[in-house]
């Protein structure tokens, strides 16, 4: 189905606007027997679109993790703090590809040399239409660790490096609560070897 052609928006209303945005939708698309729908009505949290990387080291072979408070895990009743990859959200004027190299000095303190793209999806589509660039780079891990992020934007970001046996065994035990770093762990999981030997 084409976008343009086959959803048709009759109303469309910012219902809140604060650290985010919500709009509301009400709209008809056409239907897979080649009809259209009634009218819906449907929210969209609106939240920029993000670009994440994860920092490997492949002479060491170690990942660099951070970790650091979130507040919808909170509110699903889950640990509130949990262990990510870095990740920033896409200014207007920025590419995905300089998010990740500015959000890695500013979480890990590290520079990021090489990157490789890993997936550009949808986070959430039934109710957000925040979409993620992955990407893996290549870091020094030797000079991880430490408390890092951006004061002006209350992060407090705990750095820590892992051995790629952990992450196997964290994948193992699925231990990884978070959607962007379980992608990125999997990913490096099924491509370590290649990448070690182009990166080395």
């Amino acid at each position: 189905m084409n976008r343009d052609d086959d959803v048709e928006i009759l109303e469309k209303l910012a219902v809140f606007q604060g650290h985010f945005r919500i709009d509301r939708y009400r709209l008809r698309h056409r239907l897979h027997d080649g009809g259209w729908s009634p009218v819906i009505t449907r929210e969209v949290f609106e939240r920029g679109h993000a670009a994440a990387v994860l920092p490997y080291d492949p002479v060491r072979d170690e990942v660099v993790l951070i970790e650091q408070f979130r507040i919808g895990a909170y509110a699903a009743g889950r640990p509130p703090w949990l262990t990510e990859i870095v990740a920033g959200i896409i200014d207007p004027d920025e590419t995905p590809e300089e998010v990740v190299r500015r959000e890695t000095r500013e979480e890990v303190g590290l520079v990021l040399g090489d990157i490789e793209p890993i997936a550009d999806y949808l986070s959430s589509p039934g109710g957000a239409s925040e979409s993620v660039a992955l990407f893996c780079g290549r870091v020094d891990a030797a000079q991880a660790g430490g408390i890092h992020g951006h004061r002006g934007e209350d992060e407090d970001i705990l750095v820590r490096v892992y051995p790629f046996a952990a992450v196997q065994a964290m994948l193992r035990s699925a231990s990884v609560s978070n959607a962007v770093t379980l992608i990125a762990l999997q990913w490096l999981a099924l491509n370590r070897d290649e990448l070690r030997a182009r990166w080395r």
